[in-house]
């Protein structure tokens, strides 16, 4: 059997010119919000963050020991220092210390002033309150300078940013306790199809249970993102029309599985000509070919093919970038290696083939990636094996085992 979406490449676009469509239609969201420090994983940051104090605030010891000045430092002899107390994190010494004095200090302890240095406990000798220092002891060490992370208003974080766990932690570490993020993106999704089954009920005969639902589900699992699931939408044209156009009004995207072909009850392409406007509907990849990307007044739309994998592959490489751009994050592109392809991999010229693979590092550091298995747009379980893409360009008509092939592992996507 000829797989007809291999052979037919007219009036589809490349995924380079798509992306380049979707670049010059999307408009970043501009709105934002104030929240406190503890929600914002992951958002994306709007107001570039200035410290409010040097970090650290105070010189601190690097590491249990005992703090003296250097001034005290007999050259190339060993001496005796007089122990006047202790400085603990968060309990500073205060006293006035005299000259040949020096005190005990644990790791993070203010180092009280006029001192300037710091001894490892192990290489001193103690008798009573006598503190017998070696010749080798060294000036100015072992202490964190006040500011020696972060200077008294400089910049901690540039906007836009996404903030991680390690940009929260910098944050806190100042104090700020609020940041000044962009608002969240309202996306909603529905299936559409008459041979769908929602889960927990019998399936009919002819039916499917619908599973790209709680694919999406999963894909919009995003701090940045409110979804609503609109549910399975019959394949009716004027229901599927009503939804588009109610969703469209409290929505910033709406996507959308199945409808997006050629066949009879097909409408989606047919509703968006009709409601909106249309930038693009067919690209030349494998899977997901059928993928329709507009406008339905202020609402950006992307109808994505019926077969699971499809949805996944035209949400990674297409809705991923747009949501992204969407919501203002920057800078974030696919990650790709090159890797020793173990597997003979059937490909048709025509279109750019993301097929499923399992990707693997020997100790050598060499990278090798085998098929995950079949290779149809409606094999989950090859999907669920898979850790990457192997990514075969359109004039590609095939790989024999042994041949170097680029890889995008699925780790670009969490």
């Amino acid at each position: 059997m000829i797989d007809s979406c291999a052979v037919e490449t007219n009036g589809l676009i490349t995924i380079e010119q798509a992306l380049q469509k979707i670049n010059q239609t999307i408009t970043p969201v501009n709105h934002t919000e104030r929240i406190a420090l503890k929600q914002a994983l992951g958002r994306i940051l709007s107001t570039s963050v200035v410290s409010p104090i040097n970090i650290p605030p105070d010189n601190n010891s690097a590491m249990d020991g005992y703090a003296f000045s250097s001034a005290d430092i007999k050259p190339n002899q060993r001496f005796t220092l007089t122990l006047a107390g202790t400085s603990l994190a968060g309990r500073p010494f205060t006293e006035i210390l005299k000259k040949n004095e020096c005190i005990r200090i644990f790791t993070g302890a203010v180092v009280p002033e006029g001192l300037d240095s710091v001894i490892m406990q192990e290489h001193i000798e103690r008798n009573g309150q006598q503190i017998i220092f070696p010749i080798t002891t060294t000036a100015k060490q072992n202490i964190r300078l006040a500011g020696s992370d972060v200077i008294n208003n400089t910049e901690l974080l540039s906007a836009p940013k996404k903030l991680s766990s390690i940009d929260i932690g910098l944050v806190a570490s100042a104090g700020i306790y609020d940041l000044v993020v962009k608002r969240k993106i309202n996306i909603a999704f529905f299936s559409t199809g008459d041979e769908l089954c929602p889960i927990g009920k019998s399936l009919k005969q002819g039916h499917i249970y619908d599973s790209n639902r709680y694919l999406l589900s999963g894909l919009l699992d995003n701090n940045n993102f409110n979804i609503s699931d609109l549910g399975i939408i019959a394949d009716d044209k004027q229901l599927i029309e009503d939804t588009l156009i109610s969703a469209a009004k409290t929505h910033d995207v709406i996507i959308t599985t199945g409808g997006a072909s050629v066949g009879e009850a097909d409408y989606i392409k047919e509703i968006l000509d009709k409601i909106g406007d249309i930038g693009f509907w067919k690209i030349a990849i494998k899977p997901g070919k059928p993928l329709a990307f507009g406008k339905i007044k202020d609402c950006y739309f992307f109808g994505l093919p019926g077969n699971p994998v499809s949805v996944i592959a035209t949400f990674h490489k297409i809705v991923t970038p747009a949501l992204h751009q969407l919501a203002g994050i920057s800078g974030e592109k696919p990650f790709f290696i090159r890797a020793n392809c173990t597997s003979h991999l059937k490909k048709q010229k025509g279109r750019q083939e993301y097929q499923r693979g399992i990707l693997t590092q020997h100790e050598s550091g060499e990278f090798f990636v085998e098929s995950a298995g079949k290779q149809g747009s409606n094999i989950m379980s090859a999907m669920s094996k898979a850790n990457c893409y192997i990514v075969l360009p359109s004039d590609c008509e095939g790989i024999s085992a042994g041949q170097t092939v680029k890889v995008e592992p699925f780790a670009t996507y969490i």
